[in-house]
């Protein structure tokens, strides 16, 4: 039920738009995925998700697999039943999680990771094997390979160490993938950090496994121009004509420069989460630039009394219906409904800029568009 369709490529970059196709319906790309942690996007429900005009959602495989239970999950339905979402829907394979909310205490072999829960300090353990099983119960459209995941910094035989563990894993989730059967579409992850050669190598042996899409992992990196020429380096060696997932990234200027690599989809929690902090995104038209990173504190001072919009130039509820004092005061009194307003109002930012975006595209514009942006 899985396909990908190139509907139009830039005529000034490696930009296309695109459409996903899966049995719960379409995905119109280039798209921004919010990211529901424990199926749901914080502060919001399915419903607002939809109305701001969402086609895709993320779930994360780990907390999920932690509370309710993936048992759960599948005894009622699936993650489309659970949280009422009838969209697309994606899961990370959990292994993200499994390495960073450990604090170093996780413990890995080539079969798989002991860890911790950060719920209860309970033991589990993770194998490639156990996160399709997971996944496959959850019954997300869109899930990943299970990796093992290193901080971009760290050096070459660390790096090439985890790499080929990587890569066993993910002929070991094809295999379970294949043994579980169903719909789901699996994308295999391409590792490699900050170096050439192993980037390379990871593409290659990726492709070998023939998935039907492909996700780019361990990107994170300081500074950002050496990320963005590693990502730059993978994208030429993964076929052109599958999909290319970035895995946690989501920053406005990411977004345009990986879109003109061509980058198809993005999860990131970085709206919803910005917003818990007071941060609120905003247009080039009122003021956002790549310096201030198009967002501002809604919690300064300077706000309390002023009677404009989030974003004069934006089109949401919350910024047609109330001012920055208003919700200042919501952030500074700590009514639940601050975080239903700005979340809502950041996933609105994102949803249409991703939007605009394919509209340049299929114009062969993007490239003006992404300079009007970011300068």
């Amino acid at each position: 039920m899985f396909s990908f369709t190139i509907t139009h490529k830039d005529e000034h970059s490696l930009a296309r738009t695109g459409t996903v196709g899966t049995k719960n319906g379409s995905l119109q790309t280039p798209a921004f995925i919010p990211v529901a942690t424990q199926a749901s996007i914080k502060s919001l429900s399915s419903l607002q998700l939809q109305d701001i005009g969402y086609e895709a959602t993320l779930c994360n495989t780990y907390h999920l697999y932690l509370r309710p239970g993936a048992d759960i999950v599948e005894k009622l339905g699936d993650l489309h039943k659970f949280m009422s979402f009838p969209g697309v829907m994606f899961t990370d394979s959990g292994g993200f999680q499994v390495f960073s909310l450990n604090s170093g205490l996780v413990k890995v072999d080539d079969e798989g990771v002991d860890f911790k829960s950060y719920v209860d300090q309970s033991s589990h353990r993770f194998t490639p094997e156990i996160s399709m099983q997971i996944q496959h119960k959850l019954g997300a459209d869109i899930i990943f390979t299970f990796d093992e995941c290193i901080h971009y910094d760290a050096d070459l035989e660390t790096t090439k160490k985890a790499m080929a563990r990587t890569h066993a894993w993910a002929t070991r989730c094809v295999k379970e993938h294949q043994r579980l059967g169903g719909e789901q579409a699996l994308y295999g992850i391409v590792q490699g950090g900050r170096f050439e050669e192993l980037r390379k190598q990871s593409c290659e042996f990726i492709q070998s496994l023939d998935f039907p899409g492909y996700g780019i992992g361990g990107i994170f990196g300081d500074p950002k121009k050496e990320s963005q020429e590693t990502v730059k380096q993978t994208m030429q060696w993964l076929e052109y004509e599958k999909p290319k997932h970035m895995l946690g990234i989501g920053s406005v200027d990411d977004v345009f420069e990986y879109v003109a690599m061509g980058a198809d989809t993005f999860d990131c929690v970085l709206p919803t989460r910005l917003a818990r902090f007071g941060y609120v995104f905003i247009r080039p038209e009122s003021g956002g630039t790549k310096d201030n990173k198009f967002r501002f504190s809604i919690g300064r001072k300077e706000y309390r009394e002023d009677s404009s919009p989030l974003d004069p130039a934006c089109d949401c509820f919350v910024c047609k219906r109330y001012t920055k004092a208003y919700i200042n005061h919501l952030l500074r009194t700590k009514e639940l409904l601050y975080h239903q307003l700005v979340t809502y109002h950041n996933l609105w930012f994102f949803r249409r800029l991703l939007s605009e975006i394919r509209e340049a595209i299929t114009e062969d514009r993007f490239m003006e568009m992404k300079k009007e942006w970011l300068g």
